[in-house]
This record gives structure tokens, C-alpha cells and sequence, in this order.
């Protein structure tokens, strides 16, 4: 018994090691990835079709919708797309038109539904409508620099490239949205973004992330158009993994957008993350499972719990305490410009508790709610959950 017990003990403290050479590949893939030289050549601009599917209203819209429209760029064209003509995004999309008259914006106000993935939808109506060979697609929450469209064209110089994708960081006063909001932010920065340029390092980006997914008509085409992700939860990982898999590059962009948050609570902050773990653990399940050995808090206290003496117990927890938060400052501040989280980093070791007990709970539920609607993830798309009153209504209607 006894030598099963300290066998339990090595193994523990073993395996309790595996997070602290995550973090400090975490900053070498940073370091690799942020000090590697610009490439050279002309300037690279053809025309661009920014592609903008919208819901409802976030937070700032107006502001976010408008760094698109002061783009240093010789010709692009902005298309909006909404399911309901009612939708709230409506105003601010025709006071847009109205104050930048000089830029090319369309607004399509009714969208047919070709699958369970209500932004997928419009993006087959907006690729079908869009002029240029250059798609440009991102969320209605994300905010850009006027060089922005030059950064995401750049890299299609290269015949090879099919799609390019860029990091996100919070705004900068999303402390307004309260600490579900700064949880969200710090764990954007510090967690999910280290996991992309360790990715990058490791075997190259072979995704996309919604806040810019940047592609060719061509590529879109090879893959089947944006039909072909109708159903799939995770539409920008499918755009990104189909594109690499017919033989195109995808680039990851240097410099990252913004992400505008709104307000949210405790448990917007739970469910929200809770969707996007499913997200993982459906689009990549050996990677997501793979996350365990990345939990630097939860293994440290394991191990300090079962070391053999104190000294050894204080060293897990001194060294997860050091590297991580070395890690959060090397890809989040030094590497992103995150300046959220240099004035929020203490909040890495909660947000990292979050993480953990998030990843749990993404492995006993499949139901998630998006955007209002109600669905099932099966294989990686999405089923709508059937409302009780709907069903009610067709076991009736059948009898």
C-alpha cells in the first residue's frame, strides 16, 4: 500500500511539471513569434469586400463600425448583412452610410436560412453579393486601426496563401464591464492567445479566429463555398482547418484587432465560456482534453498537497505563481499591448480556477445557447433544441 501511495506521489508531482513547460514554451513562441522580421516587398492592396454579419447591437457599434470605414486602403467595400429587417443594428448601419458617404456600404436586410448557423447564413448571401476577390470577415464587435485592411492583404502576395487570421485583445476600458467582463479579457490575452502562437509554433496556424478571418474567393470556393459550414458551430476553426487541409498557408497576422466588450456578469461570463469550451472540445477533442495538462494551478496545489516536504510544496506553487505570470506578461502585454492586463494580471490565478472548472463542465454538457437560440452540438454542429411549446404544438398537430 505504501508503495503505491508513493508511487501515486511521484506520478503526481511529475505530471504536476507539465504546466510550467507549457508556460515557458508559451513565451518562447512569443518571443519567436513577435521579434521574427516583417517581410519585405511592395505594398500588396487588391480591391477587399469587407464582409459584416450582424445581431443585435454591442456595445459601441457605431464607433466599431466606423474604424472600418477609415481604412488607408485604395478600394474596399463594406457589406452588412441582418436576418430581420427590424434587427436594432439597422439605425446605426444607415447613420454609418449617412456620415461616410465616400465609402462603398451595402446593407442586405433579409437573409433565407440554409443551415443551423445564423452567421454562416448571412455570410453565403455576402460572399454571393460582394464584388472583390478578397473577403475580409469579422465580428460586429471588434474595432480596427486604419492600416488594418493593408495588414490583412499583405500576406496574399505570397500565390500560397489562401486565408489570414490576427490575435484580439480587450478594449482598454472594459473595467465599465464589469468583473465578468475582466475575467473574459484577462483569459483572452493571457490563456487563449498563448495557446494560438504555441499552436503556431508547434505545427503552424491551421485555423481561423473570428475576430478577422481574411480569405480568397478561390479558397473559399476550393472548400465549398461557406455553404459548406452551415452547420458547424465553429465556423472560423472549419474555414481555417478546410483551407490548410486543400494545401493553402494561413497566416497569423502580427498585429491584433480589438475586441469591444459589453457588460457582463458572473454568469454571462460561465455560460459564455462554457460555449466556447464546447467549441474546443467538439472542433479539436484530443487537443481539448490535451488543455488538463496545461491547468498550472489546479496540478500545483495536487502537488503541494502530496509533496514530500514543505519546501517542495512552496516550489510548485512559487514556480506556478512565477512562470505563468510570466507568461501572461510576455504574450499579453509585451507581445499584444494588452494594457488591460498589465493593470489587471493579479486576476490571471482566478481566471485560471474559471478555466479549469469550465473544461470540467464542457465534458457533461452538449446543449448551448448562442445568440439567444437554444442548440445541440453533435460532431461539431449544430442541432436546434426544439421548444417546448413547438413540440407541443407538432405532437398535436400529428395526432
Amino acid at each position: 500500500m505504501q508503495e503505491a501511495w508513493h508511487f501515486l506521489r511521484w506520478l503526481i508531482l511529475a505530471l504536476a511539471l507539465a504546466p510550467f513547460a507549457f508556460y515557458l514554451l508559451s513565451i518562447w513562441s512569443a518571443v519567436s513569434f513577435f521579434r521574427r522580421p516583417e517581410p519585405g516587398g511592395p505594398p500588396y492592396t487588391p480591391p477587399a469586400s469587407i464582409l459584416k454579419p450582424c445581431r443585435g447591437l454591442d456595445r459601441e457599434a457605431f464607433e466599431n463600425f466606423a474604424s472600418f470605414c477609415r481604412q488607408n486602403y485604395p478600394q474596399y467595400e463594406i457589406l452588412f448583412a441582418v436576418a430581420d429587417p427590424a434587427d436594432p443594428a439597422v439605425p446605426v448601419i444607415e447613420r454609418l452610410m449617412r456620415e461616410f458617404p465616400a465609402v462603398p456600404i451595402r446593407l442586405i436586410r433579409s437573409v433565407p436560412g440554409v443551415g443551423a448557423n445564423n452567421k454562416v447564413n448571412k455570410l453565403i448571401r455576402l460572399a454571393a453579393e460582394a464584388r472583390y476577390d478578397l473577403l475580409v470577415i469579422n465580428d460586429s464587435d471588434v474595432r480596427v486601426t486604419p492600416d488594418y485592411l493593408r495588414r490583412v492583404a499583405a500576406p496574399f502576395r505570397d500565390p500560397q496563401v489562401g486565408a489570414s487570421t490576427a490575435m484580439y485583445r480587450a478594449e482598454t476600458n472594459v473595467p465599465r464591464g464589469g468583473i465578468g467582463a475582466e475575467l473574459e479579457a484577462v483569459g483572452i490575452t493571457s490563456e487563449f492567445q498563448a495557446g494560438v502562437l504555441t499552436a503556431w509554433r508547434l505545427e503552424g496556424v491551421k485555423f481561423a479566429l473570428g475576430a478577422t478571418m481574411a480569405c480568397t474567393r478561390k479558397a473559399l470556393e476550393a472548400i465549398g463555398g461557406f455553404e459548406a459550414l452551415a452547420d458547424y458551430h465553429s465556423d472560423d476553426y472549419e474555414l481555417g482547418s478546410r483551407i490548410a487541409a486543400h494545401g493553402y498557408r494561413v497566416a497569423l497576422l502580427r498585429d491584433p484587432v480589438t475586441i469591444v466588450y459589453g457588460r457582463q456578469s458572473l454568469r454571462e461570463f460561465a455560460v459564455h465560456q462554457l460555449r466556447w469550451a464546447l467549441t474546443t472540445r467538439f472542433a479539436r477533442p484530443g487537443g481539448h482534453f490535451g488543455l488538463v495538462l496545461t491547468f498550472g494551478l489546479p496540478w500545483s496545489v495536487l502537488a503541494a498537497a502530496v509533496a514530500p516536504t514543505r519546501w517542495v510544496a512552496a516550489a510548485y506553487l512559487g514556480a506556478y505563481l512565477v512562470l505563468r505570470l510570466a507568461a501572461a506578461w510576455t504574450v499579453g502585454v509585451w507581445g499584444l499591448g494588452d494594457r488591460l492586463l498589465r493593470r489587471r494580471l493579479w486576476l490571471v490565478p482566478l481566471r485560471d480556477a474559471t478555466g479549469f472548472l469550465t473544461w470540467i463542465a464542457g465534458y457533461f454538457f452538449t446543449r448551448i445557447n448562442w445568440r439567444g437560440s437554444g442548440f445541440r452540438v453533435v460532431e461539431g454542429k449544430l442541432v436546434p433544441v426544439e421548444q417546448p411549446a413547438k413540440a407541443a404544438a407538432a405532437g398535436t398537430a400529428a395526432r
